[in-house]
């Protein structure tokens, strides 16, 4: 498994790269929950200040491979189904949503079925020039899995999501940034290199308080208005108290530049 999820940790950043190249990235079970308990680490672990999933060769995750899960006996009954999503596709992309740290997708090649989602899950996405993200689940005849759902709607609208889901259609890394599928799209050669700038200012930044508008983010688009502020003066009120935030206040008297230690 090590072979199938390479793991490094850099200037405070995690670097999470799928490494199977001959199958497209197509994520396995075990690859799942590989990744699942490295985002988990990375919440708990104060040196971990950022992360970047990434992948090797041509595809970014062409999906999911089923092979290798854990047998099912006997005949399938009502409910194996939701489970087995709520078990797996689901818990893949909620680490993500729930992760404590900043996750930044560097998406190399092909993303695809649960492989989009993964991608669309992240805070900050990278696109190589040769990526492409598919909806591809219509063309197998089934729903979509992995919040994928969830996740389009809010960055695309209701309207386009259909277009996207409904059809199946591949669409191309430039046409991603330009509907807010991405963040920024650069040349093959010149990703690995962006999205180690940009992870790396992420976790030379406060933390806490990025874990914190992440939580205020992410929220925001699931309840209303008196939530909304109600979580935010939370947030206020946990951010207050930490190193980062008397260090900001600090810096800003005294003129100079903000040394954050992510506490």
């Amino acid at each position: 498994m090590s072979d199938e999820v390479l793991h490094r940790i850099e200037s405070g950043v995690s670097w999470i790269t799928l490494n199977r190249p001959e199958a497209m990235n197509a994520v396995t079970w075990d690859q799942r929950e590989r990744v699942i308990g490295l985002l988990g680490e990375a919440s708990a672990d104060p040196g971990v200040r950022a992360v970047v999933v990434t992948a090797t060769g041509k595809g970014f995750c062409a999906g999911a491979d089923l092979r290798g899960a854990p047998a099912t006996p006997g005949e399938r009954i009502a409910g194996d189904v939701a489970r087995m999503i709520r078990l797996g596709a689901q818990r893949l992309i909620t680490a993500v949503l729930d992760c404590e740290k900043p996750v930044l997708a560097a998406v190399n090649g092909t993303a695809a079925g649960i492989g989009a989602h993964l991608a669309l899950a992240c805070d900050l996405v990278i696109a190589a020039e040769s990526a492409r993200f598919i909806e591809v689940f219509v063309r197998r005849g089934l729903v979509p899995d992995g919040g994928g759902a969830y996740l389009l709607p809010r960055l695309v609208g209701p309207q386009k999501a259909k277009e996207l889901m409904f059809f199946g259609d591949a669409v191309p890394a430039a046409e991603a940034e330009r509907l807010g599928l991405v963040n920024r799209v650069v040349p093959a050669e010149e990703l690995e290199a962006t999205a180690r700038e940009w992870a790396e200012r992420l976790a030379q930044g406060p933390t806490r308080a990025l874990a914190l508008t992440k939580q205020l983010v992410n929220a925001s688009l699931d309840g209303g208005r008196a939530a909304a502020l109600a979580a935010e003066a939370t947030a206020q009120e946990i951010n207050m108290s930490t190193a980062d935030a008397n260090e900001g206040v600090a810096s800003f008297v005294e003129r100079r530049s903000p040394k954050y230690l992510g506490r």
